[in-house]
């Protein structure tokens, strides 16, 4: 088997177990982007000192050291959060030739455990979009459709971890965009709660309104990965308005089969193309099979808490980013004009603001008594598969849907701080993959994770048909 094949794990007991050593593995992993990056346009920046890494990787495992639970292992970061020595530009003009001087807290974290970083990957202009395209670097394209997009905000990161150039990495999330990339290419990804993962190091900063509903997360082809991903980089820091010291929890099988699931395949107003639907039909029936109680249930709280989403994202977005470029006018990416264009004639006021506000607070209390017995959801990740470069409007049935509210199924999650987990379910007509969403209440990462990886082994990852 190839080596950028195998997962995250598999390639760290590999390496303690020396049948691999870390330069070869990230040696192979360089050698796959050199093929693969011209046509994915995944990273932006390649770390030169990952080859050194390894080699004091390779001279800790000779040495019998204690070795970390990613020893060795390959991961990449999204360009929005600072790894040190490496542009730090969030995709746009503005922050042109950014250098990160030291690594966010995750990625520090993710080093300690072993972790080689091999560079930072694309995003949309700062981060405002489903589709990762900027003036600095240009387009990311799908894996399984270079004329499909990879997703965004984190959608190089996605590309480059579906297509095995990197074995996991790290996304940021304010309106699905981890689990809209992920769903998109066919991988797994977290959005944890605000604060179990510290935000530190991230840009635009988590600050007022974004604190509440953006996050960073780990990214990764195997849930399995993710959980390593996460016990890595969780806990609080200072540097965090958000951190939680929540502590670790172990959540076996059996423990998660004792909690009741609820499903719904799609929200009135939103519609979904048939195979999305078929996909949360298909994980609702393999968690039923492994002997969960799996319910029908959709939440009362998903209409209002779209409407404060956009309040508190795209038109507090709007106002703020207009007034960085106003500060500091420079070019402006077709991207980035779109989604400023999304809030005209609907401006942001203190009175829309401090509904949202006090609004989003009484849905999380009522979505918190709703899931008091049904503590786990299954929902579709995205209303419609992977679509292709500069699509803004799909039809499902005899239904439209456009392309923010096509995104809904993510944004309601990051409004009211639950956390969820995208994993692999089904694929479209076209063989283009379709993720299914599982959603917990606050803090319950553990149990969303083991019932995403309940889902995938009957699922789960496949890899796209490169040559």
């Amino acid at each position: 088997m190839d080596i950028t094949s195998l997962s995250a794990a598999q390639m760290a007991e590999r390496i303690r177990n020396k049948e691999f050593s870390p330069v070869a593995v990230v040696r192979a992993h360089r050698d796959r982007i050199e093929k693969l990056n011209p046509r994915l346009n995944a990273f932006i920046n390649l770390r030169p000192q990952a080859l050194a890494e390894a080699r004091l990787a390779e001279d800790a495992v000779m040495r019998g050291d204690a070795l970390g639970p990613l020893h060795g292992v390959p991961v990449s970061i999204k360009s929005a959060i600072a790894v040190a020595l490496s542009p730090w530009e969030t995709g746009t003009r503005l922050r042109a030739g950014t250098i990160a001087e030291k690594d966010a807290p995750l990625v520090a974290r993710l080093k300690a455990a072993g972790a080689i970083v091999l560079g930072t990957t694309n995003v949309p202009e700062m981060l405002m979009a489903y589709e990762s395209d900027n003036l600095l670097y240009g387009r990311s394209n799908n894996p399984w459709d270079v004329e499909r997009t990879p997703g965004g905000s984190s959608g190089g990161e996605s590309a480059a971890i579906a297509a095995s150039m990197s074995a996991g990495g790290v996304g940021s999330d304010g309106g699905g965009s981890v689990r809209v990339p992920a769903h998109f290419c066919g991988i797994c990804g977290l959005k944890p709660t605000p604060g179990r993962i510290p935000a530190t190091g991230h840009y635009p900063d988590s600050l007022g309104p974004f604190a509440m509903i953006g996050v960073v997360g780990p990214m990764a082809r195997t849930i399995g990965d993710l959980k390593l991903m996460f016990a890595a980089m969780a806990g609080p820091d200072p540097g965090d308005t958000s951190a939680a010291p929540v502590p670790l929890r172990a959540v076996s099988p059996g423990d998660a089969r004792r909690h009741t699931i609820g499903y719904f395949e799609e929200e009135p107003g939103f519609p979904v193309t048939p195979e999305t639907k078929a996909a949360v039909l298909s994980a609702a029936k393999s968690l039923q099979a492994r002997g969960y109680n799996v319910v029908p249930f959709r939440p009362s709280v998903l209409t209002a808490a779209r409407e404060f989403w956009w309040t508190m994202f795209v038109l507090t977005g709007a106002q703020v980013i207009s007034g960085m470029f106003a500060a500091q006018p420079c070019e402006v990416s077709p991207i980035m004009q779109q989604f400023l264009a999304a809030s005209e004639g609907n401006p942001l006021t203190k009175e829309k603001l401090l509904q949202a506000w006090f609004g989003r607070d009484l849905l999380r209390l009522q979505l918190n008594v709703e899931m008091e017995k049904i503590p786990v959801l299954l929902t579709p990740a995205c209303a419609i598969p992977a679509f292709r470069h500069g699509e803004r409007e799909w039809q499902t049935g005899n239904q439209k849907i456009n392309y923010l509210d096509a995104m809904a199924y993510t944004q309601w999650f990051n409004l009211l701080g639950n956390p969820g987990v995208v994993v692999p379910v089904g694929k479209s007509p076209e063989g283009l993959p379709i993720g299914v969403q599982v959603v917990g209440r606050p803090y319950d990462e553990e149990l969303v994770l083991q019932v995403a990886a309940d889902v995938e082994e009957d699922f789960g990852y496949r890899p796209p048909p490169l040559n």
